[in-house]
């Protein structure tokens, strides 16, 4: 199993992933013609995606899901009630697939598993990824108010993390936005901050998780190396040391291997599988 972040922040959002014969995005935030040139960037021929799996309606979350789908003949799955919140972006001539919280669906060789989050879209869900052949298993989880008791068992034993780290409280404070837009990034139904992101990487940590890519950082509230400190710090505190590093808005993260970053965390890590 395979995964690049394609680019991640409020200027958009899309996740490749690749296991078995079968390629995927979550979310496509870009214009379809960059999400294909970062396709490209990592040798894959958009042509080759089985799958858009939508989580929300927000633009930086599906701007490009209409276009990708009509130029690459690409199906698109998403709940009802996201389908009729972004219903400007279709013509009639896409694939869409429903799909329901709670129940797992096949596409190709891998099994998505949705479950619900706490945002303020008309219904958002995160989703674990899991390949069917090998069991790794992939949790993706941005646009988090507050990660709940269903959330952190969805998330339960991953081998990989893509976690939102948003923002840091004390510049989301501090910065230019109006009171009301603060209050609704930190609020319930908004995004986690960096020492929220921290506290739930550790509650998730177990021995097979080999890596976590942190996503979704304000551009005016935060700082890459910033987040990548604050969760860094409390993994380690806690003993782990496996993978992590911080998706940028600009550029895809590398293809990594989730198999491969496992193995290279050595005999004691292994002793535990």
């Amino acid at each position: 199993m395979r995964v690049s972040v394609l680019g991640s922040g409020s200027g958009g959002n899309s996740i490749y992933v690749e296991a078995g014969n079968t390629k995927l995005l979550v979310d496509a935030g870009f214009s379809a013609k960059a999400v294909a040139d970062r396709l490209r960037l990592l040798g894959v021929d958009p042509e080759e995606v089985a799958a858009i799996v939508v989580t929300h309606e927000h633009s930086d979350h599906t701007s490009g899901i209409g276009v990708f789908s009509r130029r690459h003949g690409t199906p698109l799955y998403m709940t009802e009630g996201t389908r009729e919140a972004c219903g400007k972006l279709f013509r009639g001539e896409e694939t869409i697939e429903a799909y329901r919280v709670g129940r797992p669906f096949l596409v190709g060789d891998v099994r998505v598993e949705p479950f619900l989050t706490v945002h303020d879209a008309a219904d958002p869900v995160g989703v674990a990824l899991v390949d069917q052949c090998t069991e790794l298993r992939l949790g993706i989880a941005t646009d988090l108010g507050r990660p709940t008791t269903q959330i952190r068992h969805a998330l339960a034993r991953c081998d990989f993390l893509i976690l939102e780290a948003n923002h840091d409280e004390v510049l989301l404070h501090t910065s230019h936005y109006p009171v009301s837009v603060k209050r609704r990034i930190a609020s319930s139904h908004g995004h986690l901050s960096n020492q929220a992101a921290a506290r739930l990487a550790t509650e998730l940590m177990h021995p097979r998780l080999a890596g976590i890519v942190l996503a979704h950082l304000s551009k005016e509230c935060n700082r890459p190396a910033l987040a990548e400190e604050v969760v860094r710090t409390a993994l380690e505190r806690a003993g782990w040391e496996g993978h992590l590093e911080v998706a940028l808005q600009h550029r895809p993260t590398d293809l990594l291997d989730i198999e491969e970053l496992r193995y290279r965390r050595g005999p004691s890590q292994l002793s535990l599988l």
